[in-house]
Formats: C-alpha cells, structure tokens, sequence
C-alpha cells in the first residue's frame, strides 16, 4: 500500500482549463499545515493558499490510450513550500493540503496513489458571458467552495488587498510549481515532478469567493487576503513517478 500511495508510475492528462486563485496568510499561520522539512514559500512574511480548479480530461497512466482516461473537476488546495534536499538544492513546489473532485472512482484512485486527500463533493458550474461560479457542496449539502471570476481580458488589475506591487511578482505564486511533495512516517517525502509543453497565464477578475477551509483551524479567525487570480486553457501535462526525497539537516 505504501508503494501504491508514492505514485509509482508516471501520469498525463489533459488541462482543458484551469483557474489558479492565491490567498495570503501570515506564515506563522500556515506553519500547521507544512510538516516538518518544508519550509513556506513566502513574500514579505506572507505564505500563500492557492485553490485550484482544474477541468481534466483523459487522466491516465503514461503510454496507455486517451479513451481509457478519466474525466473529472478538479479543486485543489495547496501551500507554495520549498524543499532543501539531502544534496543543498531547494526544490520549489507545494504541499497538498486537500483535493475535491466530482467522480468516485478518483477519490478512490487518488487516495490510492497519492496522499493528496481526496473527496467527493457535488460541483455546480454556471456560467454568464465571461464569468463563471464555482459551487462545491459535501453530501450533507454544506458548501465546501463558492467561487466566481471573470476570464474578461483587457487590464485586469490585481484583486484588492493584494500584497503584490505588480502581476510580475504575482506570477511567482500562480502555479504550477515542479514539484509536490507528500510526506512520509519517517520525515522523508515523496516528490512528484510536473511538466509541461506550456504555460501562459492570464490574469482574471476574482469576483466573489467562500472557501470553507479558510473557516477551519489554523485559519480560523485570520482574514486572507486575495493575492492573485490566473487562468490558462488546453494543456498537456506528465507527471513523472514519486521518488524519495530527505530533507537536509538544519545547521
């Protein structure tokens, strides 16, 4: 079962589209949710809470064929972190901290392969010209994410509150990172490394949002703040088999 959980053969899939919106937190405050061996990817003291949401297609082992894939919504919440290896290098990437999608049978696979928490939830998709809401809602009907852009176009400035000066420095909290790691009962991790043909994002107006984890401990009673909100359509991505990764000793 360990073996199966360290994602043990490379994946690819289709990202028709994807919308990737930050949060800021002070990182004091994330500390909880970055095990040991990480360290918080910040900007100016701040740490960031990205949610993800990720229309996929044809998931599936590489080498096998597009129609044997899974179609699935993705929305996923992770931590931009940073790893340093046995070796000195600093791995950028992030820590999932949750994964929501719409199929059962990914929530099984998921939490099978991977230890990126996943669960089912009912998603809502409406759409208005430009703008699009998000609505995602456990069994017992309480929502889990009600989430509305406006992939618009034209300037878009960046959303109020943000920390960032300009979209360039926004764009280094925007995702995708090359790695994710997961980590192990004996403080090592499992890295996963992501790539892809390309990526372009452009930016999008975050309109409204409820993020019900924002609602939970650690992040109870601390506002965050809209950080950034992007958008890119119709990429291919791998991800290659996990591997094991130790952090470096502090000092």
């Amino acid at each position: 079962m360990n073996y199966l959980k360290r994602h043990p053969f490379p994946v690819v899939a289709r990202f028709d589209r994807v919308v990737a919106v930050s949060f800021a937190f002070p990182q004091e405050v994330l500390r909880p949710l970055v095990p040991e061996g990480l360290e918080i990817d910040g900007y100016e003291g701040l740490g960031f809470v990205t949610v993800a949401l990720v229309w996929t297609r044809q998931l599936r082992p590489a080498g096998f064929p597009a129609f044997l894939g899974q179609d699935f919504f993705l929305a996923g919440y992770r931590v931009f972190t940073r790893l340093r290896d046995e070796s000195g290098r600093r791995l950028r990437g992030l820590k999932i901290i949750g994964s929501e999608t719409d199929q059962r049978r990914m929530v099984t696979l998921g939490n099978l392969m991977t230890g990126y928490n996943y669960r089912q939830v009912k998603v809502a998709i409406e759409t208005n010209g430009t703008a699009t809401r998000i609505h995602t809602t456990r069994p017992d009907g309480s929502t889990t994410l009600d989430l509305t852009f406006d992939d618009c176009g034209g300037e878009i400035g960046l959303p109020a509150g943000s920390p960032f000066p300009d979209w360039r420095t926004a764009r280094r909290f925007a995702g995708p990172m090359p790695f994710t790691f997961s980590p192990e009962a004996d403080g090592s991790f499992v890295v996963i490394e992501g790539s892809r043909a390309d990526w372009t994002p452009r930016p999008v107006v975050l309109k409204e949002w409820q993020v019900s984890i924002f609602d939970e401990p650690p992040l109870k009673g601390v506002t965050p703040l809209p950080a950034n909100a992007f958008a890119v359509n119709d990429i291919d991505y791998r991800w290659s088999r996990g591997r094991i990764v130790r952090a470096s000793k502090p000092g």
